[in-house]
């Protein structure tokens, strides 16, 4: 078929015949070429746009690890930079987890450290009714040792009490207080006074290898 031949199937092509599929064997051989045409193009732009989708996420993905990895590289920067500063502070460290445990009191130190709350009641202006060990108290790193005290004054007492035994050079905590009313028999007469009751805990640290409920 010449192409004047073509050119006349073309001039005489309904264009509506595009909707029906089925005559394509009929359509123009210069339509058809338009058509296929369009659809190689079509087909290299999407493939083109899915191609460049995935290469945004790898870049992405390339972009975070760059990020990451910088910070990495800042932070083990720094540390080389600050190594001698940091051993410095493991030092510090170390001594001054080396004096907490000197004001761990060993247990030959414990009676002492009684006495030493006996005399801060005692100066406080308090009365004592009795001051107990309880049961230790074994932890992962430590071992608690409980002492249960009753002592008898005023509230301004009490106050002092507490003040002096946080002050004493031995790690001492104050838990589980309760004060009430306690009545006294004097010269016949019926007195009113106050009754404290709280639990003191110091620590003893728990050697390596020590097993619980073991001095």
């Amino acid at each position: 078929m010449s192409f004047q031949d073509q050119m006349d199937r073309l001039k005489n092509f309904d264009i509506s015949d595009l909707n029906d599929p089925n005559s394509a064997g009929q359509w123009p051989f210069l339509v058809k070429a338009i058509i296929w045409l369009l659809l190689i193009v079509i087909v290299i732009i999407l493939g083109y746009f899915f191609d460049i989708e995935e290469k945004i996420k790898q870049l992405e993905g390339m972009q975070q690890e760059e990020i990451t990895l910088k910070e990495n590289f800042e932070r083990k920067a720094f540390q080389a930079a600050n190594l001698e500063q940091l051993k410095e502070q493991l030092v510090q460290m170390e001594e001054a987890f080396a004096e907490m445990l000197k004001q761990l009191p060993r247990d030959t130190e414990v009676p002492s450290l009684l006495e030493d709350i006996t005399n801060v009641a005692i100066d406080s202006g308090l009365t004592i009714q009795g001051i107990k060990l309880a049961q230790e108290v074994p932890t992962e790193y430590y071992i608690e040792l409980p002492i249960n005290i009753e002592v008898t004054g005023g509230y301004h007492d009490f106050g002092a009490f507490v003040s002096g035994v946080a002050a004493l050079p031995r790690i001492v905590t104050l838990h589980d207080f309760v004060i009430s009313t306690e009545s006294q028999q004097k010269s016949g007469s019926v007195e009113e006074s106050l009754k404290l009751a709280i639990t003191a805990k110091t620590y003893r640290y728990k050697e390596a290898g020590q097993e619980e409920g073991e001095s």
